[in-house]
């Protein structure tokens, strides 16, 4: 594993984009987005879906020169198509649109259809989150889960994150419908992990914790079982009904062609609602509630989401981010 700093690995990733036909500052951009996921320690989504990405630009899946067009414009509500654009890219100007009209109006909705996959979906969180506005956004996905009582994989695991805006550290969850998403099987799968709880179902129909077993069956268990399957349903639903993108069921198996796909960003401004020492208030509380309670594990603590976020951001951002030493022989060959 080599440690790469921040700079140069954003340097190296938007170099390659470059020459794939980006412009510089949409190229610099897109890198500081790959780099970001990676520095946060979401290793699944980061410099390591890179060359996915790259795959998709070469066979024409992603158009690098896209930027989002607007469609509608009612009041606090818009709705863009996004060509087909760099995902990161689309949805990072979507969920600042929203913040951006949250602050107007208190509230912003922005649906976006025809894009391409986010990467890591706390990055719009966080983004809502560090500009003082609650955000809420979702994404539909490739068919790869099945829905409950099913066989077939015909539900997206379609990612929902949550950021809540704190003085002292936001809390931010980032969440696939799935018990674990196949970015963090593949993760368990290398590191020769079994998973912590079951994740799906094996080729015999049996509940296992073995992800390379899982990613074999194409079978991961919805989260809450029948919960996650309804919750992703409805998430697919209204993606693709406001945002006039394709539905889950349209976009095929082939990941290096997950495209078209149909997400929502929601930004609501506290301000509209109360005073700041207030809001503090009531989110110092119930963090802190959370943090008290007595752990399952002697010496593990509980935490809230998007502690172990800032936690590797700190490690990364001082010792290098962590590159598996044959993606960057990978990345450095582009």
């Amino acid at each position: 594993m080599n440690r790469i700093p921040f700079e140069e690995l954003k340097m190296m990733l938007s170099g390659v984009l470059v020459r794939l036909g980006f412009a510089q500052e949409r190229a610099e951009r897109c890198a500081q987005l790959f780099a970001e996921t990676t520095r946060d320690g979401v290793y699944t989504h980061g410099v390591a879906r890179f060359p996915r990405f790259v795959a998709m630009i070469r066979n024409g899946s992603v158009d690098v020169h896209a930027e989002p067009v607007l469609k509608t414009r009612l009041g606090a509500v818009e709705r863009w198509d996004g060509c087909r654009g760099p995902g990161n890219l689309n949805a990072e100007f979507c969920m600042e649109r929203a913040i951006a009209l949250g602050r107007v109006q208190g509230v912003g909705c922005v649906a976006l259809g025809n894009t391409n996959h986010w990467m890591r979906g706390g990055t719009y969180g966080w983004q809502a989150a560090e500009a003082r506005l609650i955000g809420m956004c979702w994404t539909n996905t490739m068919p790869n889960m099945p829905p409950w009582g099913g066989l077939d994989p015909v539900l997206g695991n379609n990612p929902l994150v949550i950021g809540v805006p704190r003085a002292k550290r936001p809390v931010v969850l980032d969440t696939a419908m799935s018990q674990f998403s196949y970015g963090a099987l593949e993760g368990y799968r290398t590191r020769g992990e079994q998973l912590p709880v079951p994740g799906g179902f094996d080729g015999e129909g049996e509940l296992t914790r073995d992800p390379a077993a899982i990613e074999k069956s194409q079978r991961v268990l919805p989260a809450g079982y029948w919960k996650g399957s309804g919750i992703s349903i409805v998430l697919d639903m209204m993606g693709a009904m406001l945002g006039l993108g394709l539905a889950t069921h349209q976009l095929g198996n082939d990941p290096l062609r997950e495209t078209g796909i149909s997400q929502v960003f929601l930004a609501v401004d506290p301000a509209a609602f109360g005073s700041a020492d207030e809001r503090e208030r009531i989110a110092d509380a119930i963090v802190s509630s959370v943090e008290r309670c007595t752990p399952a594990e002697a010496g593990r603590r509980v935490r809230c989401p998007g502690e172990r976020t800032l936690r590797a951001r700190e490690e990364n951002t001082r010792l290098g981010l962590p590159v598996d030493a044959e993606l960057w022989k990978q990345i450095l060959g582009m």
